[in-house]
C-alpha cells in the first residue's frame, strides 16, 4: 500500500509537470502560489493582507496621505517568506487586484530602482 508522503510526492512531481505545459494559459498570480508552494491557509491570508492594505490605504489617501511607503513596508513584512514582494506586487498590479493599492507599491517601488 502506497504511503501519504509517496503520494504527495507523486502529486507534486505530476504539479512540475503540468506547470511548465500550462504556460501562458494560467494567470500568473495562480503560477506564482503553486510555484511558492503556498497552501490555501497562505494565500487566503495574502488576500486578507491585501484587503486590510487596501482599506487602509483607501482610508490614509482620503485623509491626505501622499508617502506609502510606510504601507508598503508593513505589506512586504506581512508576505509569506515564499514570496518575492517586488514580484508579488507586479503580479497583483498586472492583474488587476487591489489595483489601487498595487499600482501604488509599484510607483514606490520603481522609485527606488
Amino acid at each position: 500500500m502506497e504511503t501519504i508522503e509517496e503520494r504527495l510526492a507523486r502529486l507534486e512531481y505530476y504539479q512540475s509537470l503540468i506547470l511548465p505545459l500550462l504556460g501562458d494559459k494560467l494567470p500568473t498570480f495562480y503560477k506564482m502560489i503553486m510555484e511558492a508552494g503556498l497552501s490555501q491557509t497562505d494565500v487566503e491570508s495574502l488576500l486578507q493582507t491585501c484587503e486590510e492594505m487596501s482599506i487602509e490605504y483607501k482610508k490614509q489617501k482620503a485623509e491626505g496621505f501622499i508617502g506609502f511607503t510606510p504601507l508598503l513596508t508593513q505589506f512586504v513584512g506581512m508576505l509569506h517568506p515564499h514570496l518575492d514582494p517586488k514580484a508579488t506586487i507586479n503580479i497583483l498590479a498586472q492583474e488587476r487586484k487591489y489595483a489601487p493599492l498595487m499600482q501604488e507599491f509599484k510607483g514606490i517601488i520603481d522609485t527606488i530602482k
